[in-house]
């Protein structure tokens, strides 16, 4: 597992972030490092309350990105506020919201379930893992060694617990597990049952709510890409989101990393998305400098990432993990990885700024959350794209309110709203 090195800048509420992003490294596997040089991973949470504290968060972006010879993440409030500033300065770094670190972490890896797999609520967000394993065998993974093969409570147990999650206050639901596109492979004859629940999940129960689907591997999807796409189809309760990570845009590569799924299969089903949905979001992540990936394996990857256009794509350099198959080959240069790192970055920025300028002027129904900075919250639209309201605490508004607004403005990875009233009094 990695090892990583932390530091926080700020108000209490960040400290408070950076505690909740340890545990979640932690419950994964990944442990401390004495300082930045010794780090696979260097992550800054970030301040941005007066102009000279800009000014010693980029000195100090600048500093950890010599300092670290892997990777370095930025969040916080200047990476949410000023994200751009950092790639301004050519930094190589990735610039992350909170909650989206411990993922990025993980390398590619699934994330870790408890063995329990059950529900917590946070706020008015339930997580409700439906699962426990995976049916992948990924060389760079040592998640599997720890959680095994798929383990699948029956449907009607998980509809239960989400359920209970609505009654106890829930407004939005997320569906977690280590691939949940295999969930059900170990009692349905090799066949999801995720479109299935899903269905039963915005069928069965009353209540005003959303669900989010959490990672599904291309492979699990793409026998059931079409009655997924068609329960999304159907119901409003699903935000229209996909985290199908392809990690590679070669075969060759993909194979060599024991993927299970060809570059056709994650193609098929974001053809098959697009056909049924005209507004959702297809994430992704890339493994970049997996170490027998070539210049011409990685000039794929960056077609396909120009030719699926992700809304959201999580890019990580290989790092290798103990005991796993990857980390008796004979790795790629760190430059090499870190130009190949840099150029994706920089082609997935140019993307998520085009799918949030697209944004502009759209009236978005999203459901608010979470705290933002000052008087702000943040939500999230139908497809689960992240919505900032500037003053929504001093408008009266509260996390669970849904509310539609119309969107101004962006920043790159994610969007302002204005409550429709407001903009109508303007006028």
């Amino acid at each position: 597992m990695a090892r990583y090195h932390i530091e926080t800048y700020g108000c209490t509420s960040n400290r408070g972030e950076t505690q909740q992003i340890e545990q979640a490294l932690r419950e994964g596997g990944h442990h401390p490092a004495d300082d930045p040089e010794s780090a696979d991973v260097a992550i800054l949470n970030t301040c941005t309350v007066l102009e000279k504290t800009e000014r010693n968060m980029l000195a100090r972006a600048k500093e950890l990105d010599k300092e670290t010879p892997a990777d370095l993440v930025i969040t916080g409030c200047m990476a949410l506020a000023q994200g751009e500033e950092f790639q301004s300065a050519d930094i190589d770094a990735e610039v992350l919201h909170w909650d989206d670190v411990p993922q990025y972490v993980l390398n590619g890896e699934c994330p870790t379930i408890t063995p329990d797999t059950e529900t917590v609520l946070n706020g008015v967000v339930g997580i409700l893992p439906i699962a426990r394993g995976c049916m992948s065998d990924c060389s760079y993974c040592i998640t599997k060694q720890a959680t095994g093969r798929i383990e699948s409570p029956s449907v009607e147990e998980n509809v239960e617990k989400a359920r209970a999650l609505v009654h106890a206050g829930a407004k939005e639901i997320r569906i977690t597990g280590q691939d949940t596109g295999v969930y059900g492979w170990d009692t349905n004859q090799g066949t999801s049952l995720l479109p299935e629940l899903l269905d039963r999940i915005c069928s069965d129960i009353d209540g005003d709510f959303r669900v989010r689907v959490g990672m599904a591997n291309p492979k699990g999807l793409h026998g059931v890409r079409d009655e997924l796409a068609a329960v999304f189809a159907e119901h409003d309760k699903l935000y229209n989101f996909i985290h199908a990570p392809v990690q590679s845009g070669s075969d060759d590569v993909l194979a060599d990393m024991r993927r299970q799924h060809a570059v056709s299969e994650y193609l098929e089903v974001v053809e098959t998305l697009d056909d049924h949905l005209d507004y959702w979001t297809l994430s992704t992540d890339f493994i970049v400098g997996f170490p027998t990936e070539e210049s011409a394996d990685h000039e794929q990857s960056m077609a396909l990432l120009r030719e699926t256009r992700p809304e959201k794509i999580n890019v990580t350099r290989f790092s290798k993990r103990p005991g796993t198959d990857a980390a008796d080959m004979k790795g790629l240069g760190g430059q090499t990885k870190k130009d190949r790192s840099k150029e994706m970055s920089e082609a997935k920025m140019e993307l998520m700024a085009e799918a949030y300028e697209e944004m502009v002027g759209r009236t978005s129904s999203v459901l608010l959350v979470e705290d933002g900075t000052d008087e702000s919250l943040v939500g999230y639209d139908e497809a689960y794209r992240q919505v900032v309201i500037a003053d929504a605490q001093e408008r009266g508004l509260e996390i669970g309110d849904t509310v539609e607004v119309e969107i101004m403005s962006h920043n790159t990875v994610y969007a302002f709203g204005e409550p429709i009233e407001r903009a109508q009094v303007a006028d």
